[in-house]
């Protein structure tokens, strides 16, 4: 894909770009949130003797959520940790096959992570489960990660489409 991939597009395709990015900002703020939390429940132990109440598991369920929202943008942007040694004397078009290939397998892997986080959600829900001292409930969790997960396969399907015009061009 191009360098400037997230720009292109219009219409639905844009809209989806645009959604996705917007998406691993607020992904961003949970996790400046999570950074600033953390600093006051420190700050107030040591100063007080007092921190917050939970902390670890608001970071705990932050920082899985902030996980999940940067995938579709990372799937997007093609910022995914790649081992380029492998591609470093191939051809463009090998490696576009190569990142096609890995796109098709996301969004295996996407459907099967949306197929059982969907069942923890309504077992998790069902059962009642909530953290320990906050008492809030886990599920609360899984709404994020399930809407990263549908961006992700959106994002899939747009980083495959892009590829094979990509290929088909590059004949």
């Amino acid at each position: 894909m191009s360098g400037d991939a997230i720009d292109a597009g219009h219409g639905r395709t844009g809209l989806a770009r645009r959604v996705i990015e917007v998406w691993a900002l607020l992904g961003g703020l949970v996790l400046l949130g999570i950074a600033l939390m953390s600093t006051w429940s420190a700050a107030s132990a040591f100063l007080f003797n007092k921190p917050l109440p939970g902390d670890f598991e608001l970071v705990e369920m932050g920082v899985a959520v902030a996980v999940f929202m940067f995938l579709p943008y990372c799937q997007l942007t093609d910022a995914n940790v790649t081992a380029d040694i492998f591609t470093a004397g191939a051809s463009e078009r090998t490696v576009n096959v190569l990142k096609l290939l890995a796109a098709v397998v996301a969004i295996g892997f996407g459907a099967l992570l949306i197929w059982r986080m969907w069942a923890g959600l309504l077992d998790y829900r069902q059962y009642v489960e909530t953290t320990t001292t906050l008492r809030i409930p886990v599920w609360y969790a899984y709404v994020p990660i399930l809407m990263s997960l549908a961006l992700l396969l959106v994002a899939c399907v747009i980083s495959i489409r892009d590829l094979l015009q990509d290929l088909r061009h590059a004949r």
